[in-house]
């Protein structure tokens, strides 16, 4: 199934699965409701069709974990521009849920804070139960299913966090995590660590690789973060790839600015789209005064 948060024609928000180019609706409260169900709702009976609705954020999370440094080619290429220390795999943070936001809606560029603002994709897990302390063995057990996650970045503030050994604001800033366009059911994808990956930038390839590149796997990934324990609906992302614009050979060239249009696609999955926009367009309004990291 492809699962979707959407409105109704008449700005209702409703949970759906999305069969082609028609929505049928579900009978759950919300997204983490349908998990903690274990998927088991009905139809309600009530259909759209695909042009009548439009999409939110698949799911709001109670957490949101995720993973730094699990690509091995975007750590050595961090390594190699000469960024403030190593990533390793198993570091992890907890994401801003309240900077979630769907496709088609606009990352805002809060040019008072940053100068650097970049893409990461990645693949991110949805979990369909709630556990702890367990092994890779059962991990997948507990995967529901699987959605695309762009970490947007400030970079000039990252590398100032990153002095201190952390980085958390750098990437919670409002409209700063992506999430979409749909939840792909587990039993859907065979393996998750076989999909190609691929983020553009006005049409142009700027991230390309695949999910077999992790230096640590799902099951593990998960198993190691169940010591904090898990809910219902729960979103892990499992870390980017190489190609963001801060370790290009010009970064200035490539970083985001006000027009772009990103697109983030995943194999079996689909293409999470969203634009970036000005703090003026956003507000009808200049930005604050510029704020130095």
């Amino acid at each position: 199934m492809k699962l979707v948060t959407y409105l109704t024609p008449d700005g209702e928000k409703r949970v759906g699965d999305l069969r082609d180019d028609r929505v049928v609706e579900l009978d759950a409260p919300d997204m983490r409701a349908l998990f903690a169900a274990g998927l088991a709702a009905r139809p309600t009976g009530a259909e759209h069709a695909r042009e009548e609705i439009t999409l939110c954020s698949p799911i709001d999370p109670r957490k949101f974990f995720h993973t730094a440094g699990n690509f091995r080619e975007h750590a050595d290429e961090g390594e190699k521009s000469g960024w403030v220390h190593p990533i390793r795999p198993w570091i992890v943070f907890f994401q801003n849920v309240d900077a979630i936001i769907g496709p088609d809606e606009p990352v805002i560029y809060p040019e008072h804070l940053t100068e650097e603002l970049d893409y990461e994709l990645e693949l991110a897990v949805v979990l369909k139960k709630g556990g702890k302390h367990f092994g890779a063995e059962k991990a997948m057990d507990f995967v529901g299913g699987y959605v695309i996650f762009n970490d947007i970045t400030a970079r000039d503030i990252q590398r100032r966090e990153m002095e201190s050994g952390v980085f958390c604001y750098s990437k919670s800033i409002d409209t700063f995590s992506p999430l979409g366009p749909w939840i792909v059911t587990a039993d859907e994808i065979e393996d998750p660590h076989d999909l190609a990956m691929e983020l553009r930038v006005n049409g142009e390839s700027r991230q390309v690789s695949h999910s077999s590149k992790m230096a640590v796997t799902i099951p593990e990934i998960l198993s190691h973060y169940s010591a904090l324990g898990y809910n219902p609906g729960d979103v892990v992302s499992t870390g980017t790839i190489s190609g963001v614009a801060a370790f290009s050979d010009d970064p200035q060239a490539w970083y985001l600015k006000p027009g772009d249009v990103m697109e983030c696609e995943i194999e079996q999955i689909g293409v999470l789209r969203n634009p970036v926009i000005s703090w003026q367009e956003a507000y009808g309004e200049p930005p604050p005064p510029r704020v130095r990291w």
